[in-house]
């Protein structure tokens, strides 16, 4: 029986990032569900906070000058994210299908653990240095609502969240 992976990232994954998500599933009969947000909320401070522990001087004034995308641009740029993920996932041989969601994925998160079996959630996510200090990102509230397992990677490396 196959079984469903919840896969949420907020950009689109990379062949490196595919590779290391399906590796852990390797020889296992799996589908993988991505779900991306779109990013139609930011919040100035927070996003400043990140870019800077990050080194990223430009979008750090960027966020400043409040110059992030608005939200029918933050949708569009999901689903490029989405199709790029999906096609990534299924050139390494792996069943994908998914969806948009909103700003806030928890909600997504949850409806879809409970429309069926739901093996894991694997979130995909840039380092935040705000949000993973205080356990307030995607992978720590899902934890926190959701009885599956729930394991956070850092986008471009196998490091985990």
């Amino acid at each position: 029986m196959t079984e469903t992976i919840l896969l949420l990232t907020e950009d689109a994954l990379t062949t490196a990032d595919v590779q290391h998500i399906t590796t852990l599933h390797a020889g296992d009969d799996v589908a993988y569900r991505v779900l991306v947000p779109a990013d139609t909320e930011q919040n100035m401070l927070v996003s400043i906070v990140d870019h800077l522990s990050l080194g990223e001087l430009r979008e750090a004034l960027d966020a400043a000058l409040g110059r992030e995308e608005k939200p029918d641009a933050a949708r569009r740029t999901a689903a490029e994210q989405l199709a790029t993920t999906l096609a990534e996932l299924r050139a390494c041989g792996a069943a994908a299908e998914g969806v948009v969601v909103e700003d806030d994925p928890l909600p997504a998160l949850r409806a879809a653990v409970a429309a069926g079996p739901v093996r894991e959630v694997v979130v995909v996510t840039r380092p935040h240095a705000v949000e993973d200090t205080f356990h307030t990102d995607w992978a720590s509230r899902a934890r926190d609502v959701l009885e599956v397992p729930v394991m956070h990677l850092y986008s471009g490396t196998n490091l985990l969240g």
